[in-house]
């Protein structure tokens, strides 16, 4: 697919409805990021905003990118509402051809999965590129499909968390491996069905000096 053409896929599935995700913040973010002590951010694939509202409101200074113009519009409004906007800065672009400048205390990827084209060996090594000395970087994946996805997702393969980690350039310098594992947590389904989804989470450290 052309990057056009990616971008449109993205424009016509946040067209589908006034919101396509909760709003909320991914809880593995949540749980690593609320003991770092705040500095900048950057939040890839960043959507509505979830992860990059809750990150701002806990001190964060964040970089919100997505490919999706309609998504960031709603991310934008929705940091107006809260009185955020001096802490956010959105950015689009589709990050399988350019990746922001700078470098970060955090940078996070939440679910950067896509069915369509998404160059997450070269994102993966930008992210890294983009963490500063004593910066984390984290990444969750899903691990497997939800108990509630329609068949061809079920059908799907996704990379353990191994090969993931595996995936990642993390160029030159030392890094701590601070968790690179699979985590079980429950969650609801779109029509309130319960069930337990499997996660990748890779955390990564910076050594400070590098």
């Amino acid at each position: 697919m052309t990057e056009s053409e990616v971008k449109q896929h993205w424009e016509d599935r946040y067209a589908e409805r006034e919101r396509i995700w909760s709003g909320r913040v991914n809880p593995h973010l949540a749980e690593i990021a609320s003991p770092l002590t705040s500095g900048s951010a950057l939040d890839l694939g960043c959507g509505e905003g979830g992860d990059t509202l809750w990150l701002a409101e806990h001190g964060w200074q964040v970089t919100g990118v997505d490919i999706a113009d309609t998504a960031l519009g709603r991310a934008a409004a929705e940091a107006k509402a809260r009185g955020l906007s001096e802490r956010v800065h959105f950015v689009q672009t589709n990050l399988s051809e350019t990746f922001p400048e700078g470098t970060f205390d955090l940078v996070s990827a939440q679910f950067l999965q896509s069915m369509v084209h998404l160059d997450r060996e070269r994102i993966f090594a930008a992210a890294a590129s983009a963490v500063a000395a004593g910066g984390v970087l984290i990444i969750v994946d899903h691990g497997a499909a939800p108990p509630w996805a329609p068949a061809h997702i079920q059908d799907h393969v996704f990379p353990t968390v191994e090969e993931v980690f595996a995936s990642i350039d993390l160029g030159e310098g030392r890094w701590d491996r601070l968790h690179v594992g699979t985590v079980e947590r429950d969650a609801v389904g779109p029509d309130g069905q319960a069930g337990v989804l499997l996660d990748n989470v890779i955390v990564l450290r910076r050594s400070a000096g590098e």
